[in-house]
């Protein structure tokens, strides 16, 4: 952990984004998430896989059969990330470029194909077990928030050199 970083207190049953991995970890999850957009339920799964990366709140991929046929629509740009590979991006409804995806990814990261993560702070709200997510401040990580992670997170001004 960056020495000028301290940590928030773990409350009971809370896990620290500092104790996850780098590389980071993908896991299965038999959690259940939901996302709203324009008024309406437009996924509902606990087909769900998360990844867990140092400093960052997990991000929720869900398979894209968990959302309606025409829903997630190709966006222009990409990303590239030294562990996953290069991520396309996805409008998402109303919603421009508010999802991302990896159509190839990298060895270790395989179960991220056909998948889709989703900004949370582009949609109306997004659920973990029923609990409202608030999404990991900045504009390029999308990490979930809950109270069963402690930060502080990496995003906010001034965190990038974390």
């Amino acid at each position: 952990m960056n020495e000028r970083v301290k940590r928030d207190p773990l409350r009971p049953g809370q896990e620290s984004v500092w104790d996850y991995p780098r590389p980071p970890r993908v896991e299965h999850t038999g959690e259940h998430v939901t996302i709203e957009l324009d008024g309406v339920t437009i996924a509902d799964t606990t087909d769900v896989v998360r990844v867990l990366e140092t400093s960052h709140p997990p991000v929720y991929y869900l398979p894209r059969t968990a959302f309606d046929p025409g829903l997630l629509q190709p966006a222009p740009g990409h990303s590239y990330c030294e562990y996953k590979g290069v991520a396309g991006y996805l409008t998402v409804g109303s919603s421009a470029r508010a999802a991302w995806f990896y159509p190839t990814p990298t060895a270790g990261f395989e179960t991220l194909a056909d998948r889709v993560a989703i900004y949370p702070g582009a949609m109306a709200r997004c659920t973990v077990d029923g609990e409202t997510v608030r999404a990991q401040e900045g504009d390029y990580y999308g990490g979930w928030i809950t109270a069963k992670i402690a930060g502080p997170f990496k995003g906010a001004a001034g965190t990038m050199g974390w």
